[in-house]
């Protein structure tokens, strides 16, 4: 078991315990790393063992005092949690300073100054730091260059290049790898139900496509998306492409989640995901001749067919990256995920046409 129940990121752990033993915590960090790897997880156990009142050795928290039950309570007074809502494109301006009529009453901003109520700290986790608005940040930059004394400020996001400079300038960048794929399939099997034997066949499968991300490895146990992920491959591999039909069956999928738009959101980019992979295993067998899941840890039928039968070239494989990274560019923005599917499929039609008829035999003349 790793640290606090947290597992495959010894080095950064190593890193806080060093910097906890010699008085180093820093006032501000940037947790950079893929989505779903335990960041978010990892920014609130560090939290509660800084604000716990009879921390262990290797920056434990001893679990049992007031500070640590509040914390695990969720309603800890000295630890402050920032998250984008749901039906924003990016975190309000209000959770930073508060409302028109309370600016610089309310907010993080004006949170983050007052005393700590029950020991020596106060932390300040800013989840989704990918979807700061410039105007939030720069209401940030004071209080992240010069924190107040105790005060330690996280800031969670995806990718260095999405974050402001002025934020990424201001803050300690602390690098999370993906997991091992043997930690995601413990995981994943550890969570199965006990009540059912769990398909472990299935659960390594998507443990060796989850590139590392838990949370995309359970999407990825989904029957219903398992079987599409089949389907797409097949609709991608077509030459010529026929957006409309992959339009029309993607958003098919991705309504079936249900109403509600996250989930949808979540299936979206999971398809996607499974277009990346399709495109980046195209691409290495036009640069190096290679087959896709040859050298991992379990192949991968449905891939290896697609790319078998596809008849594009490297800059065909470019394009349909291109396109689609900039489709999950737009599900981050809260674009309306029909129009974004319309779209992608739309753009990718160009970027794989059929190959031009070979120009008919001349004849030659009748004597």
């Amino acid at each position: 078991m790793g640290w606090q129940g947290i597992e495959g990121h010894d080095d950064v752990v190593g890193r806080f315990v060093s910097a906890e033993t010699r008085g180093r915590i820093a006032g501000t960090y940037l947790f950079i790393g893929p989505e779903g790897i335990g960041k978010g997880t990892f920014a609130k156990a560090l939290a509660k063992s800084l604000v716990c009142l009879a921390p262990r050795p290797g920056l434990v928290a001893c679990g049992a005092c007031v500070s640590c039950l509040q914390a695990a309570a969720g309603s800890h007074p000295d630890i402050d949690v920032i998250e984008k809502p749901e039906d924003r494109a990016t975190i309000p301006l209000e959770a930073f300073i508060g409302d028109r009529e309370n600016r610089m009453r309310e907010g993080l901003c004006w949170r983050i100054l007052l005393r700590p109520a029950l020991g020596k700290r106060k932390v300040a986790i800013i989840l989704d730091a990918d979807h700061l608005a410039e105007e939030g940040a720069n209401c940030l930059l004071k209080t992240l260059e010069e924190p107040p004394d105790g005060a330690v400020i996280i800031l969670v996001g995806t990718a260095l290049e999405r974050q402001l400079p002025t934020i990424r300038s201001r803050s300690q960048i602390v690098r999370f790898a993906p997991l091992d794929t043997e930690i995601v399939r413990r995981v994943l099997t550890a969570g199965a139900s006990d009540t059912a034997s769990p398909d472990l066949s299935a659960i390594a499968a998507a443990a060796a496509r989850s590139g590392g991300s838990i949370a995309r490895a359970r999407l990825l146990l989904d029957p219903e998306i398992d079987a599409f992920r089949a389907r797409l491959l097949e609709l991608l591999s077509a030459r010529p492409l026929h957006g409309v039909e992959l339009s029309k069956e993607v958003q098919a999928c991705v309504e079936a989640a249900g109403k509600d738009a996250p989930p949808r959101r979540a299936r979206l980019r999971i398809l996607l995901g499974a277009a990346l992979d399709f495109f980046r295993a195209a691409l290495r067998r036009d640069a190096t001749g290679a087959a896709p899941g040859r050298d991992d840890a379990a192949s991968d039928p449905p891939l290896e067919r697609a790319v078998a039968i596809w008849r594009g070239t490297g800059d065909d494989a470019i394009d349909g990256l291109r396109r689609t990274l900039d489709a999950l560019d737009g599900i981050d923005r809260n674009a309306h995920l029909p129009t974004l599917v319309d779209a992608w499929s739309a753009r990718l039609e160009p970027a794989i046409a059929p190959a031009p008829p070979p120009p008919p035999a001349s004849r030659a003349p009748r004597a």
